[in-house]
């Protein structure tokens, strides 16, 4: 890192522990923000700016000679575990072709594990892809209708509204009102009330229907009955 004035000597090595505010002004190996309120600051990298997110998950732990304290308490594979200068720690890692792995930086003396490095981080991405694969955002899928909308429209939209019902989301159905359809709000009840009676084996009734402006409108979300 350099500050604004000093001159542009590229370090020895990479600093990885800042990230730029602005990055709209980037180049491979350096970036530099130009934005008067933090152009202070200038941040250079080993890598290229596409590989910026990998440099700094590896840099969220500390591996081998990468440890900053002078002593920590180790933990072996076995689960054994005791206080050593981090040269013996490293040492003990070596001994056993595998790594020092710092897993608790604040405790005192900071923790550290010896593990196969390579084989933690693989587990790690191994749990966050399955964790992605789990995570399921709710929409809110809306299905329009018209006071005189007919049996194989009201069908097909029924049957699209079951499948998103099906697969976790909200469904929010309205009849329109256009007009001098207004007075044919008796016809709309009747559209979502049948609606509703179609879909009571996957969906639960979160708003009955009302009216909202030239609007009437329902809500359902899935059902936990199975």
């Amino acid at each position: 890192m350099r500050l604004s004035g000093e001159p542009r000597t590229k370090p020895d090595c990479a600093v990885h522990a800042w990230i730029a505010f602005d990055l709209s002004v980037a180049k491979d190996g350096q970036f530099m923000n130009q934005n008067p309120r933090f152009r202070v600051v200038l941040f250079y990298f080993d890598v290229p700016i596409t590989n910026l997110i990998t440099v700094i998950a590896k840099e969220t732990i500390r591996v081998n000679d990468r440890i900053r304290a002078s002593e920590v308490r180790v933990v072996d594979p076995k689960g054994n575990h005791g206080i050593y200068p981090v040269e013996e720690a490293l040492r003990m890692a070596e001994e056993q072709e595998l790594d020092l792995v710092e897993i608790s930086p604040n405790a005192e003396p900071p923790v550290v594990k010896i593990m196969d490095y390579g084989k933690y981080r693989y587990e790690l991405q191994k749990k966050e892809k399955e964790a992605k694969k789990k995570q399921h955002t709710i929409e809110l899928k809306e299905i329009r209708f018209r006071p005189h909308t007919d049996t194989h429209d009201f069908n097909f939209k029924t049957k699209h509204a079951k499948g998103f019902l099906e697969q976790g989301h909200k469904v929010k159905a309205y009849v329109q009102f256009r007009g001098r359809d207004i007075i044919y709000k008796d016809h709309g009840m009747e559209v979502l009330a049948r609606f509703i009676q179609e879909l009571e084996d996957v969906a639960k009734i979160d708003q009955a229907p009302k009216m909202e402006g030239r609007r009437m409108t329902t809500i359902l979300s899935p059902s936990k009955k199975k």
